[in-house]
């Protein structure tokens, strides 16, 4: 029995801008999450792992 799990398809992040002139977009994976610019999606894309992940969004909520 396999283990392995595929990503997720690719989405617009709910931040992204409301033009769509900034999109991020974003896929959940086994280990966390993978994010690009979806303008540039061939020049690869960050992973985080769950962890990272949560620390980097709460990180940016106490920079509000």
């Amino acid at each position: 029995m396999s283990t392995n799990v595929l990503p997720t398809s690719w989405f617009t992040s709910s931040y992204s801008g409301p033009n769509n002139n900034s999109c991020v977009e974003a896929r959940f994976t086994a280990r966390g999450i993978d994010v690009r610019d979806s303008k540039n999606p061939r020049q690869g894309h960050l992973s985080f792992t769950t962890p990272q992940w949560s620390d980097f969004l709460a990180d940016l909520h106490t920079q509000r």
